[in-house]
């Protein structure tokens, strides 16, 4: 099995099945989305797009961020310990976020596209072995300095070729990567739980695949 490292700037050219890593902290959030009770959730790239969509469909809510922070008009933020406060049963969400829904909406030569981050990592190897594929492509879509990303990617990669892992110190990337920092003032947008919660390996039994559907991007949680 062949293995290939994309970015925001090159996730353009990748074809085949393509894993969307972003583990600080949109796919970790859209995956505590889900385990609320969320529908589906449309990727988008832009703020507006996403204020639009939420206005045109029904039981919609806005996530995301923009530095970190919601934009105004959005109803939640980038966090899973926010999003964990809330009951999403049956909501559709529209998530815009600077790195992990970008890269979705940038990989347009994807065949099968999968959001990934520690807490459905098991399940996306489920469902992607199901393929029989021969080559993978991640798109740490923080760029290659982001390290919890990069910490993402070689653990399933190991997992993919059967290596032993030791799950801990991977995540512990988490803790020590750069984005970390912003989790240590305390900011009510920034909790520093959101470490414990990002870096929970396998959370949850569900993969997050990503359909294109009439012009959009969405995702749903399937189990595997």
């Amino acid at each position: 099995m062949k293995f290939n490292y994309a970015t925001l700037e090159n996730c353009h050219t990748a074809e085949g099945i393509v894993l969307l890593i972003d583990v600080l902290r949109a796919f970790s959030t859209s995956a505590y989305a889900f385990s609320r009770g969320a529908k589906e959730i449309l990727l988008v790239s832009g703020v507006e797009e996403a204020i639009t969509l939420k206005a045109q469909i029904p039981n919609a809510k806005a996530m995301g961020e923009v530095g970190g922070l919601p934009p105004e008009g959005f109803d939640f933020g980038n966090s899973p310990t926010r999003i964990l406060e809330q009951d999403l049963t049956g909501i559709t969400l529209i998530q815009r976020t600077g790195a992990g829904t970008q890269g979705a909406v940038r990989s347009v030569h994807a065949e099968v596209m999968m959001a990934t981050s520690f807490v459905v990592a098991q399940a996306t190897i489920n469902y992607v072995l199901r393929l029989q594929p021969d080559e993978i492509t991640f798109v740490i879509t923080g760029g290659m300095n982001n390290d919890e990303d990069v910490a993402c990617a070689e653990f399933l990669e190991k997992q993919f070729t059967g290596q032993e892992v030791e799950a801990e110190s991977f995540a512990q990337r988490v803790y020590a990567a750069r984005d970390a920092l912003e989790h240590m003032s305390e900011h009510p947008q920034f909790p520093k739980s959101d470490l414990d919660y990002c870096s929970r390996i396998n959370a949850f039994d569900f993969a997050m695949p990503i359909w294109r559907k009439n012009g959009h991007l969405i995702m749903q949680a399937v189990k595997t």
